[in-house]
């Protein structure tokens, strides 16, 4: 993976409770400081995403442009012992910051993601907690709501294309779910949510493993639509994908 980027800063602080550093992209902000993750700080300018994920993201309305905050949450039974606690195993390690490198990589190749523009972490004693901002892609829905509402077009072809413009690069998403796929009204597609992603070397289990968990995620959203529908509309999706991988190959 690629590990240098002119564009990008480190710069650390403290905090009442430990300390922490923030990576951030010095084209789009000019100073970073813990305040860049604080919801209260960017009070009126900041309004809960109400959709998808566990909860802990915002959308801001920064000075360098429409922005997503979210603060790295929690699921299922881990979820019992903290909320929003991770073990400390080094900087690079840390959720937000891989998370944010990656993105890195897969915005300079050109892949349609969302802009990173900075990431934190706050280490107190054998645990941290972190976070990351994004730049906001406007006008798009997921492909989770257009499935949900009724009447909504659906560019089955072109989801299982976008796909595999990530397959090529090696990406495979660690929930690749219906909430994860934004497009426009031209159709034009992007990916989100690279937590827990990582690139290998293209292989068609970890490849088939993406595709089924999406598969679950549309059968269990359905809204007004039949299991036999969604289950044909992603066998258009699938042949796409397969057609354009074989392309590829």
């Amino acid at each position: 993976m690629e590990v240098f980027d002119a564009n990008i800063s480190l710069t650390p602080y403290r905090a009442e409770h430990g300390f922490g550093a923030i990576l951030f992209d010095h084209e789009y902000i000019r100073q970073a400081d813990a305040n860049l993750f604080a919801p209260a700080h960017w009070g009126e300018r900041a309004s809960p995403v109400s959709s998808g994920g566990r909860g802990g993201a915002w959308f801001v309305d920064a000075p360098f442009g429409a922005c997503v905050l979210r603060h790295y949450l929690r699921g299922g039974m881990a979820a019992k012992v903290s909320r929003d606690r991770y073990l400390w195993m080094g900087a690079n390690r840390t959720r937000s910051f891989a998370e944010f490198g990656l993105m890195r990589v897969l915005f300079k190749r050109g892949l349609p993601v969302p802009r990173p523009l900075a990431a934190c972490y706050q280490r107190d004693g054998i645990w941290y907690r972190g976070a990351i901002l994004l730049e906001r892609i406007q006008a798009v829905r997921s492909l989770a709501d257009l499935v949900t509402t009724a009447g909504s077009t659906i560019p089955w072809e072109k989801v299982g294309n976008l796909i595999v413009r990530f397959h090529r690069e090696g990406l495979d998403h660690a929930d690749l779910n219906a909430h994860n796929l934004l497009f426009d009204e031209g159709e034009k597609g992007w990916m989100i949510d690279f937590d827990r992603c990582v690139l290998r070397i293209p292989d068609t289990r970890w490849r088939e493993r993406n595709l089924l968990r999406l598969r679950r995620s549309l059968l269990k959203l359905k809204g007004e639509r039949s299991e036999d529908e969604l289950k044909r509309a992603f066998e258009r999706l699938r042949k796409s994908y397969l057609l354009d991988w074989e392309r590829s190959c």
